[in-house]
């Protein structure tokens, strides 16, 4: 069964009518889709200070008619992102959540190093993923989703925080073949690399785009237009990714 996902990432929502246009813009054009996507990926830094505030405004930005999966960045804080936006008692352990989408697992990982900016994935969080990926069914494929890349983007801005359990990660993917993509965010610039013989791909921000060191000096261009992903899996565990602004009407 082909799924069809759509990926936003880094809405940093803080209170300005900036950051909250920006979100709502992208969130009606995904509502307004001719076909509704299986699932909306947000991988990470919905709020910019970890404020409860901000939560409430992403859980109201983010009401659709289509799943809506979460994991958190590093701007965001875990207690108040349980709180607000998941309506759950809150906790400092790692968030992370499965769901099963069109016959695939989607694995929404939480890599985030409370008070840093790089990622890690926990030891908790690694024996969560290996029980979870075991515990699938047979034929079963799995998409794996976190904050920060684990590779190198050739940027000293996103490269100086990476996520740095790449070995282990890679590790658990060599188990694991089912899994057939990781999807990241982060970066603030879309992006297609490989990691693990897999695809790596890092969604487009929606609050600033990255310029690249040979695209000029300033590195945060608040001009762009914010970006989205869609992913489409195929019967032969084949992932397909466009890459899309959205324009103000």
């Amino acid at each position: 069964m082909t799924l069809l996902l759509a990926q936003i990432s880094d809405l940093h929502l803080d209170g300005s009518e900036r950051a909250s246009r920006r979100a709502r813009l992208v969130m009606d054009h995904l509502r307004a889709l001719p076909r509704p996507v299986d699932g909306l990926l947000v991988t990470g830094d919905i709020a910019d200070h970890g404020a409860e505030s901000e939560y409430e405004e992403a859980a109201e930005l983010l009401t659709a008619p289509f799943p809506v999966l979460t994991c958190p960045g590093n701007h965001d804080a875990r207690p108040a992102y349980r709180k607000a936006l998941l309506g759950r008692p809150p906790g400092t352990g790692p968030v992370n959540e499965v769901h099963h989408l069109a016959g695939t697992a989607v694995l929404m990982c939480d890599t985030t190093i409370p008070g840093r900016d790089e990622g890690r994935l926990e030891q908790e969080t690694l024996a969560w993923m290996r029980a979870t990926l075991d515990g699938l069914a047979p034929g079963t494929p799995a998409l794996i989703a976190f904050h920060q890349p684990p590779v190198v983007l050739h940027h000293p801005l996103p490269d100086c925080c990476r996520m740095e359990s790449a070995a282990e990660l890679a590790a658990l993917l060599d188990e694991h073949p089912q899994v057939a993509a990781v999807l990241t965010g982060h970066a603030h610039t879309a992006a297609a690399s490989t990691f693990a013989g897999r695809p790596l791909i890092v969604g487009p921000a929606v609050t600033w785009t990255l310029r690249m060191p040979w695209e000029g000096d300033r590195p945060d261009d608040r001009e762009q237009p914010p970006g989205l992903a869609f992913h489409v899996l195929d019967d032969e565990r084949r992932l397909t990714t466009h890459f899309r602004v959205v324009l103000q009407a």
